[in-house]
């Protein structure tokens, strides 16, 4: 079959693509808005404890935005961990499938990705999430993370870690503050301005 034959064949089927009537696209529904209360610039202090046993204190910024359509809420964080530099990169978002929010985590000191699933409780304020995850000692193990919104400006991290056999430690816990003057979601003020109509040119004699 020629070039020319096979064309003509191709060109029915792409007319009756085009007449088939458009699907309409998912939009950001009120749980994508939940996620974006979040959106801005934070100072975190990170408490944790260090390979000695020692208990850390570590500051670090993290700063938050929804991308990708509104779907998703992406965390760019750096801090340090006892004296070295730290980078996390995650994004969080929700399965109207799963029904459930979703969210994915990497990081500067692990070659490994974290996914995790979850919701919030009936306070709307408590966000528990699930998902396996690699230890310290290099093998599987179950981690949660509870985000508490403690208000508008404030928000508490927490991450579990339970080994395989053994028992549910506190691996971390970050306080987040938002940082005064940089609310990325007060970003889009001036649209939310009454709109003033432009000054009338005098058109001259009456």
């Amino acid at each position: 079959m020629n070039p020319l034959s096979s064309l003509r064949l191709l060109v029915p089927v792409l007319t009756a693509a085009l007449a088939l009537p458009a699907q309409e696209l998912p939009k950001p529904g009120p749980q994508h808005e939940k996620l974006a209360a979040s959106a801005g610039t934070w100072d975190t202090v990170a408490e944790s404890i260090g390979m000695d046993g020692k208990p850390l204190t570590d500051r670090g910024v993290s700063v938050k935005k929804m991308a990708l359509g509104g779907f998703w809420l992406i965390d760019d964080f750096e801090s340090t961990w006892a004296g070295m530099p730290f980078h996390g990169h995650g994004m969080t978002g929700y399965d109207p499938i799963k029904q459930k929010y979703v969210s994915t985590w990497t990081d500067s000191m692990s070659p490994h990705l974290m996914v995790m699933e979850g919701d919030y409780d009936a306070s709307g304020k408590v966000l528990t999430m699930t998902g396996m995850g690699i230890g310290m000692d290099g093998q599987p193990a179950m981690y949660k993370m509870v985000l508490t919104t403690k208000d508008k400006d404030t928000e508490v991290f927490e991450m579990y870690m339970t080994p395989k056999g053994g028992e549910e430690m506190k691996a971390i816990t970050i306080t987040y503050t938002r940082r005064k003057g940089d609310k990325a979601v007060e970003a889009s003020a001036d649209k939310r301005k009454p709109h003033k109509e432009p000054a009338k040119e005098d058109g001259g004699k009456e």
